[in-house]
């Protein structure tokens, strides 16, 4: 089976180093490389991260942390991963006077094929989805016809506002802006029910999977552990009954890429597994079909 990662991050720094060994992993293109092999995962998709370079006063585009991978510089390693990558919003450093220049930044970056969507941190930046500062970029969203990824529920750290991050914000946003695809990561965890509600009604709403274990373990290890949450998923996620909206992502380098797999796969009906696993994000992040074919 073909997989799409709909959601990791990939950044060159000490933190991630640590993060990646405590999954079992290394941190470098050439061993995610050999992992993709490995487990058939023909593209993913990195987040834009937060923080780093960026032009004094404008909301400029937040790329993964990788130099030479979309920016400047060369790649020290021979072989990296298939790769395609959302630009990250700071929704904190968005202003009226440097707006125009901040969205030509923004479309420049849209105009690449690995460019495939936009992410929000709203919980972090602790500005509402529903601002009114973001709607010009969902309306580029809509313009070059690529998905809104909203980091929704719990936070990592101490910082940031949980009440940004809720699924119901998406809510809003959904209806205001039909022809835009929003996808809320890590299924609003803990907020299932919540984003399952707005899943279900909005159909230009969609979820993926990520974020719901870290560290390193077997599959039983964790079904073990973690039973009534994995009941949980699994009743919300038949509730739902719509698996043509459910992605998968893993969230690396938080976890363990081939144990994650199997969590899911025990999450997903053996019937909804292509669609899940592949056939979803090639619809949900429409530039993907053209990268697979190159």
């Amino acid at each position: 089976m073909k997989i799409i990662d709909a959601h990791l991050h990939f950044s060159r720094c000490e933190h991630f180093d640590a993060i990646a060994r405590a999954a079992g992993h290394r941190n470098s293109g050439t061993h995610l490389h050999q992992v993709f092999q490995q487990e058939n995962i023909v593209l993913a998709i990195a987040m834009g991260e937060m923080g780093g370079e960026r032009e004094e006063g404008v909301c400029t585009p937040r790329l993964p942390k990788y130099p030479g991978l979309f920016g400047p510089g060369r790649p020290k390693e021979k072989h990296l991963p298939p790769l395609a990558f959302c630009a990250g919003v700071e929704s904190c450093e968005i202003n009226a006077k440097t707006r125009k220049r901040s969205l030509e930044l923004f479309a420049a970056q849209l105009e690449k094929r690995e460019c495939v969507g936009l992410k929000f941190y709203p919980g972090y930046n602790t500005v509402s989805l529903n601002d009114p500062r973001h709607d010009p970029y969902f309306d580029l969203a809509e313009q070059f016809d690529v998905p809104v990824v909203i980091h929704t529920g719990e936070l990592s750290g101490s910082r940031g506002l949980l009440k940004y991050s809720h699924p119901l914000t998406v809510d809003e946003v959904a209806v205001r802006f039909p022809r835009v695809r929003f996808v809320m990561a890590h299924y609003g965890n803990p907020w299932i029910v919540d984003a399952t509600a707005v899943a279900a009604k909005d159909p230009n709403v969609f979820l993926d999977l990520s974020g719901m274990a870290e560290g390193n373990f077997t599959v039983e290890e964790y079904r073990r552990h973690f039973r009534g949450h994995l009941e949980y998923l699994r009743h919300w996620l038949t509730y739902l009954d719509r698996w043509d909206k459910v992605m998968y992502g893993s969230d690396w380098p938080l976890v363990n890429i081939p144990a994650y797999i199997g969590v899911i796969r025990s999450l997903v009906p053996a019937t909804f597994r292509e669609a899940v696993f592949f056939e979803n994000a090639c619809r949900v992040f429409s530039k993907i079909p053209a990268l697979l074919e190159r």
